[in-house]
């Protein structure tokens, strides 16, 4: 029974070194977003993940500033990204996200922010357990995480796809019922351009031999 309390130390231990912000935006057109997040000490790792989940051509601008003002990274026309920096300095990091190239279209950005310290933290070995039990137990508990992690990054890549598949399906749909009210407007034409022709040929044919 002291294998689960130990699990359970693990994972809030696992829990207190992790903070995230998921979130979705609707970026206006010409507008420009930006989302902060602070680190408190030198080394930490900041996770960055977006993608476009619907509006205009699925893709934006966007930008990542450390303290300071400094530069880390930036991007044109996006579609989406997943990147892991280390943040050399304590203090507040901005992402920004910048739909100033677009006059009409307004999008919508699934994005998530996450600070981690990769520190682990050194459990106190409980009675009945051997420190090679807890340790292994510990390395379980953080591959399990790392493939928790994995798992959820596929399922927002696939939710990504979904929605741009389904968004071209609507289109091609539209393109599809659009072009066939202009075929239907086009055989309209010509049969009142026939009539008509037709029409004006027999009366001057009349005409003639009048």
């Amino acid at each position: 029974m002291q294998l689960p309390l130990i699990s359970c130390g693990l994972l809030a231990c696992l829990v207190a070194q992790v903070s995230a912000t998921a979130l979705t935006y609707k970026l206006q057109a010409n507008e420009k977003a930006c989302f902060y997040t602070a680190t408190k000490t030198k080394g930490e790792k900041i996770a960055f993940y977006f993608a476009v989940q619907a509006g205009g051509s699925f893709d934006v601008d966007y930008e990542v500033t450390g303290p300071n003002g400094k530069y880390i990274m930036d991007g044109q026309r996006e579609r989406q990204g997943d990147f892991v920096f280390t943040a050399n300095e304590p203090g507040e990091y901005k992402f920004c996200f910048n739909n100033e190239m677009s006059t009409f279209a307004e999008k919508f950005v699934d994005f998530e922010i996450s600070v981690e310290n990769e520190a682990r933290v050194n459990l106190p070995a409980k009675q009945g357990t051997s420190p090679e039990q807890t340790s292994a137990l510990e390395e379980s508990l953080f591959k399990i995480s790392g493939q928790m992690s994995t798992i959820t990054r596929n399922q927002k890549y696939f939710r990504t796809r979904e929605n741009r598949n389904f968004s071209t399906v609507r289109s091609t749909e539209k393109r599809i019922i659009n072009f066939s009210f202009i075929q239907i407007a086009l055989i309209i034409s010509m049969g009142a351009l026939q009539v008509f022709i037709v029409r004006f040929f027999f009366q001057g044919a009349r005409k003639g031999y009048v």
